[in-house]
């Protein structure tokens, strides 16, 4: 018999078994009613996004990042060609499309050699973070863009050890997440360690918080800047998180100051405290104890808890160093759809609203504000810093560029290209050195890019930008400035009046004179 009679003979047998399976199976009726041929359709399901994203999409289509935007991140990333040709091709009088306004006289920081496009631009926040409440060890950032909070254990080990090292080179700080101080965030960058409702790793062996392992980790890790205590997230406030003890290895329980092997459970509150009195309390202790500044990061829903944190801040002179505003429109390894379409406010609607009840108390200035929520784009930052923010963090933006493909498989713990799998074969794919340099560079043309957007508008910092200097579309043909939609001003910068900001003032002990 030859082997191609015998290879038929196989194929049948093999097909006669699939479909004796297909008819006598009971989860699926398109398998009992078309037996065999029914499995295409599942292989085109499975394989949908690669073939929406790859063959049919347009340049704009796609969510949460589309085609335009991934490939300004990955030209970034690899010190390519970040240019576009022919012009937009985005809906300039789409409903919220920002223009940032710019001067007909640009500031030029060479006023005799030509203006230089200069990717190794620093950028630090206007502002010392922890100096208005007298902390220990306040801090300036070195660049107003950041990396954002991703958890080891949601990310591989290699991940995080190419996102700690490319911060280092850019001179960004790497917010830990709420999944601890792991070894893989010590590599050299500055660090905001990041509290969260599971206490990992200022926990003791019941997981209740734990001042002395506070004061013990910050001793220890010098890296450590300030300290986040997370309230909630954009793409999952409320919600607590379980990262199933399978997944639980031995370098992600040191991590976390759990147990190898078991279940790892965020709740969906904090055991610390319960009210704003405890709240500003618990900052305090944790401040005191360790010196550096201490800030909260939230999700916006109902305004009560900014109204009595404000109100409280004001009466007692105390309370958080920065507050960090996470939009909805914010990322996460995994949540319910339910909670990542439909709550919180997303961020050009959740952020003012904050941020006007600490100016009518006259706390704006006392606090440094951080935004959050897809915001790694030039125009996105200078809106979120014009709107009031001195800093601004990316997390998938800064995934995209050490490799991520936007596979959208996070929650299924078998990301193709190795950065959120705990699964070793997949992780090799992330290569640490490779990883690091194109974070490296996407942050240092982001930087690049808003300082361009600056010199453009007139001004030295981005700091200096206001309400008054970007437009919103709000129907066809009608554009409003982001002062008249939302009605306030940056005290400090009367429209008209922004004084100018020599990058000079920036490397002292004093923050921008307000």
């Amino acid at each position: 018999m030859d082997w191609w009679q015998i290879a038929l003979i196989v194929l049948g047998a093999l097909l006669l078994i699939v479909l004796i399976h297909d008819l006598t199976q009971t989860k699926h009726a398109i398998l009992r009613v078309f037996p065999i041929i029914g499995h295409g359709r599942y292989f085109l399901i499975e394989v949908g996004p690669e073939l929406r994203q790859y063959l049919v999409a347009q340049n704009r289509e796609e969510l949460p990042f589309n085609r335009s935007e991934r490939e300004w991140i990955y030209r970034s990333a690899e010190k390519g060609n970040n240019y576009f040709g022919f012009g937009t091709d985005d809906q300039v009088y789409g409903i919220g499309y920002p223009i940032i306004k710019h001067a007909t006289f640009t500031y030029d920081p060479h006023p005799f050699t030509g203006s230089k496009h200069d990717k190794a631009v620093s950028l630090p926040c206007a502002k010392v973070v922890g100096e208005p409440n007298g902390r220990a060890m306040p801090y300036r950032p070195s660049s107003i863009i950041n990396v954002s909070a991703m958890s080891f254990g949601s990310l591989g080990k290699n991940a995080v050890s190419a996102i700690n090292l490319g911060a280092k080179a850019a001179g960004a700080y790497h917010n830990t997440g709420e999944g601890g101080c792991s070894k893989y965030h010590r590599l050299g960058a500055d660090v905001v360690w990041q509290i969260g409702t599971g206490y990992f790793g200022a926990r003791d062996d019941k997981g209740q918080f734990n001042l002395d392992r506070v004061k013990r980790l910050v001793d220890d890790v010098p890296q450590i800047k300030m300290i986040e205590i997370k309230l909630s997230q954009g793409a999952k406030p409320g919600k607590g998180g379980v990262l199933p003890g399978s997944k639980v290895t031995a370098e992600i329980a040191d991590a976390r100051g759990v147990m190898v092997g078991q279940d790892c459970i965020s709740p969906n509150g904090h055991s610390a405290f319960r009210n704003v009195d405890e709240l500003l309390e618990f900052i305090e202790r944790i401040a005191g104890a360790t010196g550096r500044p201490v800030g909260i990061k939230s999700a916006i829903g109902h305004l009560d808890f900014w109204y009595e944190l404000a109100d409280k801040v004001k009466a007692s002179g105390r309370g958080p160093d920065f507050i960090t505003i996470d939009g909805k429109e914010g990322g996460t390894g995994a949540a319910p759809l339910a909670f990542a379409d439909h709550v919180a406010l997303p961020y050009r609607v959740a952020f003012p609203r904050v941020y006007r009840i600490f100016q009518d108390r006259g706390l704006d200035e006392r606090i440094t504000w951080i935004g959050s929520a897809k915001l790694g784009f030039g125009d996105r930052a200078i809106v979120a810093i014009a709107l009031g923010a001195d800093l601004v963090n990316v997390a998938r933006e800064a995934l995209l560029a050490i490799g991520c493909i936007q596979a959208q498989k996070c929650h299924t713990g078998n990301c193709p290209t190795g950065i959120t799998t705990p699964k070793a074969w997949l992780q090799r794919g992330m290569v640490i050195d490779v990883g690091a340099e194109r974070l490296k560079n996407y942050l240092e043309s982001f930087r690049a890019e808003v300082d361009a957007m600056t010199h453009a508008a007139g001004y030295e910092h981005p700091g200096q930008f206001t309400p008054h200097d970007v437009e919103v579309s709000a129907g066809p043909g009608i554009f409003k400035s982001l002062y008249e939609i939302y009605g306030y001003d940056k005290k400090q910068f009367a429209p008209g009046k922004a004084p100018v900001l020599k990058m000079s003032d920036l490397t002292g002990s004093k923050a921008l004179v307000r």
